[in-house]
């Protein structure tokens, strides 16, 4: 194993065993919950949207370590941010993670998210790792929707 991956790895471990905005929000402005059947991953995100941006944002749920990893990655990066700014975030690892896309580009909001750019060696694993970016997408869809209503 290279330097870098085993770097990367360690990542990856440190984000599953140390998840970032782990738990639920009391009050959230939306829930969204996904699951991956072929791998038994499930993630529940629970959000609270400020003036135009996620203000806060919290996940529990259970797994493999890349689909756990991944939503510590993720909403440790997206916390904050506006609705335009994660949707750009969204399509960056998307574009790594499902089109070939190099890690190198990923802005530094992503930079932990660089280690999961191994996994499009295994593609079934691929779908763990893109779990929590096609459920807050979802999300952010259906908050939306709320606010055209």
């Amino acid at each position: 194993m290279s330097e870098s991956e085993e770097l990367y790895r360690e990542v990856i471990l440190d984000h599953y065993k140390n998840p970032r905005q782990l738990g639920h929000l009391e009050h959230p402005d939306l829930v969204e919950a996904g699951a991956n059947p072929l791998c038994g991953d499930q993630l529940e995100f629970s959000l609270s949207f400020g003036r135009g941006d996620l203000s806060d944002i919290r996940f529990q749920g259970t797994g493999c370590s890349i689909s756990q990893a991944s939503a510590s990655i993720m909403a440790d990066a997206v916390k904050g941010k506006s609705v335009s700014e994660i949707e750009q975030l969204i399509d960056q690892f998307r574009k790594m993670m499902l089109e070939g896309g190099s890690p190198d580009a990923l802005p530094e909001e992503l930079e932990d998210a660089k280690a999961l750019e191994g996994v499009r060696k295994y593609p079934l694993r691929v779908k763990c790792a893109m779990l929590a970016w096609n459920t807050l997408r979802l999300a952010l869809k259906k908050q939306a929707g709320a606010k055209a209503v």
